[in-house]
């Protein structure tokens, strides 16, 4: 049987660790062929190798039936292959169409021919139903339009074989399925489509094939007609893993922890701020905001963090108002806070596993000694969160980004949940982790709502948020449009909500 592209043993090491130990792959041409896998198990080292920016140690890249030593990205685009990383490299102050040319021209041309390419783009474009506005400045595009550039780019170079590395992690659910069109349109023209994704629901959806990797090894291979959600989780992971968490019924919950009353935070330019929120949460309970990217979410956890300051409204915690008090102050409100990005907002990318332990707690008199920070008492903090949240890593001197994505949200959880505070801001909290993470990751926000604290919870799935919330509020366009017990609504009124549609209810009032 010919392949468009096979790995057969490919075998990568970074000093000690085996990043891959012995890949093995086949993917046909008009097939869309899925790989999962937790976060470190090798993924993105298989990514990089096929995409030209590592080579193996061992094993053998074979395309279209001939072994290829992809040295560079650029002879792997001679070979065929494109890929779509997870961070889009575009230079915003461009058009599209310049975007999609940059890197592309002949050397033989002062200039670029403008013309010419915006015909072979735009022929590109409706061959493959890829709906954009060459001429559109970048900066101005959503992240969706943005990753259409990406593709377009890839097969204007002539590619045949597309791998797209996690690219739903930054799209909404519309974005979403107008990818997964392109994707089915990318397989009827005969390119073989590579998916590397650890959102089984999505793979079960889109793919014809899948390849399960753990550890740096391939597990099998199989039809996805013959396999489901449970037994690649399983696969994955090595051991039964639970795809949905039940919250605890029966707790009741306690006395107010957050009030907002009528909060209103600005934002300046193209931003959504947020509009009249008031909402409480009591002990003993996950509160979850669920919306569309983009509808206020971050002026909402930004003004009830003090990142941002309040246009009016008041935000009370316990009783005291808090309204417009800076960030560092939430520590001492017991106040903990999971960022939406890990990278940017969570950690800090030069710091060690101990540095980012104690990360916000440098005022904590538990790991001082007098005016001093004590190096013993560090050492502890820092094993206790490694050991209890399960962290991967091989020491506390470890740099943070050498830990996966997994392992270093395990790493903030542990941190911000390591003094129990009265109330945990948790946003995109299982954003790019993997499935036997997100497990842990929801155990862990349901122990910490049994034991009598409050949890806000900001995410945009839908399923974390119907199965870990006991009442939730819908934002579109920064206000909210209806608050509820999460089996008051079906999906369908929530999807309405999410459109704009008020629902008349207990939010009637806010609304």
């Amino acid at each position: 049987m010919s392949y468009a592209l096979q790995v057969k043993g490919i075998r990568k090491a970074f000093g000690s660790v085996k990043a891959n130990d012995g890949i093995d792959l086949a993917v046909r041409a008009g097939e869309i062929h899925a790989i999962c896998g937790e976060n470190g198990a090798g993924k993105s080292t298989l990514v990089g190798q096929l995409g030209g920016m590592l080579q193996p140690d061992e094993g053998e890249i074979i395309i279209g039936g001939k072994p290829e030593l992809l040295v560079s990205a650029k002879e792997a685009s001679r070979a065929g292959i494109g890929v779509l990383h997870q961070h889009f490299m575009l230079v915003e102050a461009f058009t599209a169409l310049e975007n999609i040319m940059l890197g592309a021209e002949p050397p033989s041309r002062v200039f670029l021919d403008s013309r010419g390419g915006e015909k072979e783009v735009g022929e590109i474009c409706r061959k493959y139903g890829l709906g954009l506005d060459l001429k559109a400045k970048v900066s101005g595009l959503s992240v969706g339009a943005q990753q259409r550039i990406e593709i377009i780019k890839i097969l204007y170079r002539g590619a045949r074989i597309i791998i797209l590395d996690e690219p739903t992690a930054v799209l909404t659910p519309q974005e979403t399925e107008s990818l997964f069109a392109i994707m089915r349109d990318l397989k009827q023209g005969g390119c073989a489509v590579l998916f590397i994704s650890h959102k089984l629901k999505e793979v079960m959806d889109i793919a014809d094939q899948v390849t399960v990797i753990r550890d740096g090894r391939t597990v099998g291979a199989w039809p996805i007609r013959e396999v489901n959600e449970q037994f690649l989780a399983s696969s994955m992971v090595g051991r039964e893993v639970a795809l949905t968490v039940k919250r605890e019924e029966g707790v009741v919950p306690g006395k107010p922890v957050l009030e907002l009353q009528g909060l209103t935070v600005k934002t300046g330019g193209l931003e959504q701020g947020a509009r009249d929120i008031s909402f409480h949460i009591c002990e003993g309970e996950i509160f979850g905001v669920i919306g569309i990217a983009g509808n206020g979410q971050e002026a909402l956890v930004e003004g009830i963090l003090g990142i941002r300051k309040a246009a009016s409204g008041r935000i009370v915690v316990e009783g005291s108002d808090v309204t417009n008090r800076i960030p560092k102050d939430y520590r001492t409100l017991s106040i903990g806070c999971i960022a939406s990005d890990r990278l940017k907002e969570g950690l800090v990318k030069d710091f060690s596993v101990k540095d980012n332990a104690y990360l916000g707690y440098q005022r904590y008199a538990g790991l001082r000694r007098g005016p001093f920070l004590s190096g013993r008492r560090l050492a502890d903090w820092t094993r206790s969160i490694v050991e209890n949240y399960r962290v991967k890593t091989e020491s506390p001197d470890t740099p943070i980004t050498g830990l996966s994505g997994g392992n270093q949200q395990k790493l903030i959880i542990g941190r911000e949940l390591s003094l129990s505070p009265k109330l945990l801001v948790a946003v995109q909290p299982t954003r790019g982790v993997d499935v036997g993470s997100i497990e842990f990751i929801h155990r862990n926000l349901l122990r910490h709502r049994n034991q009598g604290n409050a949890v806000l919870l900001v995410s945009q799935e839908l399923e974390e948020v119907l199965s870990l919330s006991d009442r939730i509020g819908v934002l579109c366009g920064g206000q909210l449009m209806g608050i509820g017990r999460t089996e008051d609504f079906t999906k369908g009124q929530i999807g309405l909500m999410m459109a704009g549609v008020h629902h008349k209810g207990e939010a009637a009032e806010y609304a």
